[in-house]
């Protein structure tokens, strides 16, 4: 159950009604979590920033969304994690491979790997060591995708834990 009231550019205040305004104008309408997050323009502001910069990322859509799967598998929030898997659906992939994603691994040995990072990342970033990220240039990672990794598992940190906070759920409607 929802903790906080899902807002409208009509029941936002500050900046918050500026950037829904927006949105709303933009895309017709906005989820449940960015409708939540406004109550926080700091946390909206941040997140919107977050979200456009990452579109620029150098991992492809598909890593993104399986690494998002593995860390979202170990967070716990299952508003994002189906989130997650719709896309990586809509984006073809196999139903045997985000299963892996949710394990943290691929069957394709340089994806494993970077999911593996992602996770990492997640639970215990002081542990990366100098040759992880040897064998993950020597698998044609460059330096960007590596550094892309913590942008995307930073990005999943924020939704998820906001999520979780704000007691949403896949198929809340407030």
């Amino acid at each position: 159950m929802p903790r906080f009231d899902r807002l409208s550019p009509q029941t936002a205040v500050g900046a918050s009604r500026e950037l829904l305004g927006d949105l709303v104008e933009r895309h017709g309408t906005v989820g449940d979590m960015v409708s939540t997050m406004a109550h926080s323009p700091a946390v909206l502001g941040g997140y919107l920033q977050l979200s456009r910069a990452m579109r620029r990322a150098t991992l492809d859509r598909k890593t993104s969304e399986l690494i998002s799967i593995a860390v979202q598998e170990q967070q716990g929030c299952g508003l994002c994690l189906s989130s997650h898997v719709e896309a990586a659906r809509s984006l073809g992939v196999a139903e045997e491979e985000i299963e892996l994603a949710r394990q943290g691994t691929s069957s394709d040995p340089p994806t494993a790997a970077i999911i593996r990072l992602g996770r990492q990342v997640y639970r215990e970033p002081a542990s990366v060591t100098d040759e992880q990220i040897d064998a993950l240039r020597a698998l044609g990672h460059s330096d960007r995708a590596i550094a892309d990794v913590v942008g995307v598992v930073s990005l999943n940190i924020l939704t998820g834990a906001f999520n979780l906070v704000a007691g949403l759920t896949p198929g809340d409607r407030s």
